[in-house]
């Protein structure tokens, strides 16, 4: 049963990572766009909202963190070593 439990937590982080971050980001890049407001084939234009461009910019930022700590997390025994630094100490050091 321990298998299958390791599994399923695999295939959820899996998912998540794979799967939602690229989603989160066509969803910042929809609300963004929709935020910029559009131009008319005549010339005209429409204000668009700023809330939503806050928000997709804001989708941005939370991509961009979760990549950060994602290379850091790979790189955490390299920095630590070398460094000296222990950037997660609830991860144990190798």
């Amino acid at each position: 049963m321990h298998e299958f439990e390791a599994i399923f937590k695999v295939l959820v982080i899996g998912l998540v990572l794979g799967a939602g971050l690229p989603a989160l980001f066509a969803v910042g890049l929809r609300l963004f766009a929709v935020g910029s407001g559009d131009t008319a084939a005549d010339g005209t234009t429409t204000s668009g909202n700023p809330a939503l461009k806050a928000v997709g910019i804001a989708l941005f930022g939370l991509i961009g963190v979760v990549i950060l700590l994602g290379i850091l997390w790979i790189t955490r025994t390299t920095i630590n070593y070398h460094f000296g630094v222990n950037l997660f100490p609830f991860a144990p050091v190798k």
